[in-house]
Formats: structure tokens, sequence, C-alpha cells
């Protein structure tokens, strides 16, 4: 009686784990259902345009390789045309349901949305598991990343598709290669010498001297979404920390942060 009791406990106990993990893993099933149809065309590798459609969708949360698409002096970036390619044949001869996220469009009037195929496979999610984008974020649309982020690091860790590619590669903190950088996103990786909050904005340093060495920038206004999240960047100070975001030189190079997921203090490979 004691062991059949006990495995009956086993059971149940496995249940119960089975329908929590179930409970907390978040999907795209979760966001507002922004309709379905066939692709029509896919534009690069995170735009595509619905058959019946007029205006292009977005991908959110996620950036791949770009091509120029019109844009005078644009450079293609490695590999655009084969992470194109990936996103036609995951979406080729299926239709798919747009899942919005918290703003619908951006700025030049693109769907933004998550895409999940007519069989449940999540578009982002498998760009990223395959290695043709990266995470790509803004403070009004950062949902599901902590599942984006570990789809990237899979990747990233067997160097799959964009991760081959010096191009996409981590960076270092180091100020003189990061100058060359300017006018770029990339992910930088290193350890926080110092944390200061001065009138509100938190800076993250990088190195001895803040006038040369690379820096986060964290803006008053994202404040209240860390205190939220229950993140204070303070404690970042002598941590290795990854941060994303495009580069700019001011008193050395700097990133921008306007929302706690573009830090990744528990980092993986």
């Amino acid at each position: 009686m004691f062991l059949c009791n006990r495995g009956l406990i086993q059971v149940l106990v496995a249940g119960v784990l089975l329908i929590a993990a179930s409970a907390t893993a978040a999907t795209p099933d979760t966001l507002p259902d922004g309709g379905h149809g066939a692709v029509k065309t896919v534009v690069d590798a995170d735009t595509l345009r619905l058959d019946g459609g007029a205006t292009d969708m977005r991908l959110v949360g996620m950036q791949g390789p770009k091509l120029p698409l019109g844009r005078k002096g644009f450079a293609t970036w490695p590999l655009a045309e084969t992470a194109r390619a990936a996103l036609v044949e995951l979406v080729k001869g299926h239709t798919v349901t747009l899942r919005l996220g918290a703003t619908a469009k951006d700025r030049n009037g693109r769907i933004l949305a998550h895409i999940v195929r007519d069989d449940g496979l999540w578009i982002q999610e498998e760009m990223l598991r395959q290695g043709y984008a990266r995470v790509y974020t803004f403070p009004d649309n950062r949902q599901l990343t902590a599942e984006l982020f570990a789809a990237e690091r899979q990747a990233r860790a067997a160097k799959r598709g964009i991760w081959a590619d010096a191009f996409y590669a981590l960076r270092t903190t180091d100020p003189d290669k990061l100058g060359k950088d300017a006018g770029t996103f990339q992910i930088v990786e290193g350890r926080v010498t110092s944390a200061a909050k001065v009138q509100g904005r938190v800076y993250l340093n990088f190195g001895g001297d803040y006038r040369s060495d690379f820096t986060a920038s964290i803006a008053p206004e994202a404040m209240p979404m860390f205190t939220k999240a229950k993140i204070d960047p303070l404690t970042f100070k002598g941590k290795v920390i990854r941060v994303r975001g495009y580069i700019r030189s001011y008193n050395g190079p700097v990133i921008d942060v306007t929302h706690p997921e573009q830090i990744e203090a528990d980092i993986g490979p």
C-alpha cells in the first residue's frame, strides 16, 4: 500500500510541476490577436507583407541582417540574403497569425507583431534559434524577451548563422574598438567598474576614465521600469553584464539604455 501511495504521490507531483511549467512558459498566444493570412512577400529578414495587405509587417522583438531596400548609400549587412531566405522557408506554404505588441505600429507605419505559424511555430524564436537575428526591443515593445534571449544564446553558443561572422560578434568594452562601431547596433559585454546616479540618470562605467571609456547611460524616464522589474542598476557594479543598443560617441562610446531588456545581467554563453 505504501509503495502504491508513494507512486501515486510521485505522479501527482510530476503533474503539478508540469502544469506549473506550462503556466509560466510565456508564448505569443498570450498577446492580442491581430488577424491571420498567408504571406505574400518577405521583404527582408524581419519584414514581410500578408496576402491582401497593403502594409508591411515588422517582426517585433528581433532584428535581422539589413538589406538596402532602396536606401542610397546603405551597405548590405553580411548574410542579409541568407537570413531573408531562411524567413521565406519558414513561412512558405503556411498561414500565419499576428500577435500584437503593446504598440501596434512603428513610426514608419509598419504593423508590429509576433508571428505564429499555423502549426504553432513561433517565427521570431525560430529565426533567433537558427542564428539569423538578434534580440531587439523597445520600451513599448518588450514582451517575451526572456524566451527570445534564450533562443539567441543557443544560436550564439553553437555559432549558427550570423554568430559565425565577426560583423555580429559580441563586442568587448575596448573604447578604441567600440569607437569604430559608432552608429551601429552592438551587444557589448564587460565588467562594470563603477556605477553612479547623477540627477536621476544612472551611469554604468566600464573603465577607470568615464571621459573616454565605454559607458551605459540609463535615462531617468527608464528608471520606473527598472524599479517595477525590481532591478537596481547600481548593483551591477563589479558584475559582468551585456548591454545592447546603438553606439554613439560622447566622452567615449556610449549606449543609451531606455528599458531594462537592453541589459543582460544573468548572462549565458
